[in-house]
């Protein structure tokens, strides 16, 4: 009696260079997704972060026509460095180069409200 061995053929996978990018694309996807929800994400983060937070209560105020951060820093605090309140009052409000326009609410330490 004489055995019979069958053996299944061996084929290799190829990839075209189409099917090279769909694996690249397939492999950078959650990267991309990651990324995106960081930078999406990130900007709440920064607004919200303690370095930007007020160490105390805060009021707001309406800017008004002509004012810029500097007149307001100066009508707030008197007493204080105008360079030192404008600082605050941009970190406080997440203002991005200290430009505020005419009908915008603005936040303000209390601290310099309340002092004489």
């Amino acid at each position: 009696m004489s055995s019979i061995t069958l053996t299944a053929p061996t084929t290799r996978l190829r990839l075209t260079a189409r099917g090279r990018r769909v694996v690249a694309f397939l492999a950078a996807l959650p990267v991309v997704v990651a990324l995106a929800i960081a930078v999406v994400g990130g900007g709440s983060a920064l607004a919200s972060s303690e370095s930007g937070a007020p160490s105390g209560s805060f009021a707001e105020i309406t800017v008004m026509s002509g004012e810029t951060l500097w007149s307001i820093a100066e009508d707030v605090a008197p007493q204080a460095d105008p360079r030192d309140v404008v600082a605050r009052i941009s970190r406080l409000n997440a203002l991005d180069g200290g430009a505020v326009s005419a009908g915008q609410r603005i936040a303000i330490p209390t601290e310099y409200l309340a002092a004489p």
